[in-house]
């Protein structure tokens, strides 16, 4: 089932990012400070994670959500969209669930005799996969394409999905007899993934204040539009990486590799490249530094290793890159 909180997808099919100016990097800056402060009126004492999805957002990339039921995934995730005006659509991920109910399917029309095209909920600037564990495999990989290329191909024609387009799923981790696991082909395309945890008891008793009357969401207007964003994005393409940093990256790859029984793929070191440069607008820079690649590291890798173990995640492998490779 699929709930759509924003015009249909026609409506989000908008320009490329290529095609804006970049903001100013103040601007840039500005713009995350706003959405954010924007969504802290619903979501209380998690600042990080709210900068960890912007960065995901800006740097081009989809974010996993993995906690227990009831920390305030789902509504982050809708704080986040309703934030910016843009469209925005929800995936109740079940065992029952198709891939066409998904990406869209092909619908003959009697009138005039021919198969249309009817998009599912995937089209839209940021889907949100609520549970996503709880599908199929099959139904799982019908984001594949979708998060690597922003397209969908139905019955061999080609759909180009709305720009700017991002992912947000979450994922219970509490009911392993009754959810799939993810393949690691889509593991490997969340450029981050992150825990919410339990709230401070000061937190949750602001928390339990807001909500006492109308849910604060309810009142939340947009504070940012689509060009906008498109015109951060183009912003953080522009921040250089330069030669040092990138071997830095390298070796912390080749470490992972060397230390764990799946280390890290070169899509992984893409992704802390983009997310590192998101790092950087965000801290008002116009390059790339050691600090901003350790702050991403953890989030944007841990989740892409399989120690040699093969249990769990790579949380201790990229603690031990970090400690080992040395920063030139």
């Amino acid at each position: 089932m699929t709930d759509v909180s924003r015009p249909d997808a026609d409506a989000a099919v908008v320009s490329p990012d290529e095609e804006f100016e970049p903001l100013s990097l103040d601007a840039a800056a500005a713009l995350a400070d706003r959405i954010t402060e924007n969504v802290e009126r619903v979501i209380v004492g998690q600042h990080d994670a709210i900068e960890h999805i912007l960065v995901a957002f800006f740097a081009r990339g989809h974010l996993l959500l993995e906690d227990v039921p009831g920390v305030g995934k789902t509504m982050l995730a809708r704080s986040i969209a309703t934030s910016i005006d843009c469209t925005f659509k929800r995936v109740q991920f079940t065992p029952d669930l198709l891939p066409s109910d998904v990406t869209g399917v092909n619908v003959f029309n009697q009138k005039n005799r021919e198969f249309e095209f009817q998009p599912g909920p995937v089209f839209a600037n940021i889907v949100l996969g609520d549970e996503i564990n709880r599908a199929p495999p099959k139904t799982q990989a019908a984001l594949l394409e979708a998060m690597e290329e922003e397209q969908v191909t139905v019955d061999g024609d080609t759909h180009r999905l709305p720009s700017p387009f991002t992912v947000i799923a979450t994922q219970n981790d509490v009911e392993p007899n009754r959810t799939y696991e993810l393949p690691m082909a889509e593991i490997d395309r969340f450029m981050k993934k992150l825990r919410l945890g339990y709230p401070s008891e000061d937190d949750e008793t602001e928390l339990l204040g807001r909500v006492a009357g109308d849910h604060p969401i309810e009142s939340l207007d947009p504070v940012a539009s689509v060009p906008e964003v498109q015109r951060a994005r183009r912003t953080v393409v522009a921040v250089d990486v330069r030669e040092p940093v990138r071997s830095y990256i390298t070796e912390l790859a080749s470490f992972t590799r060397d230390h764990a029984q799946l280390g890290v793929s070169p899509r992984g070191s893409i992704a802390l490249v983009r997310a590192a440069q998101a790092r950087a607008v965000f801290e008002g820079r116009d390059y790339v530094v050691p600090d901003d690649v350790q702050a991403e590291l953890p989030t944007v890798w841990s989740h892409r290793i399989r120690p040699s173990g093969g249990d769990g995640d790579g949380v201790a492998v990229v603690e031990r890159a970090l400690d080992t490779v040395p920063v030139e």
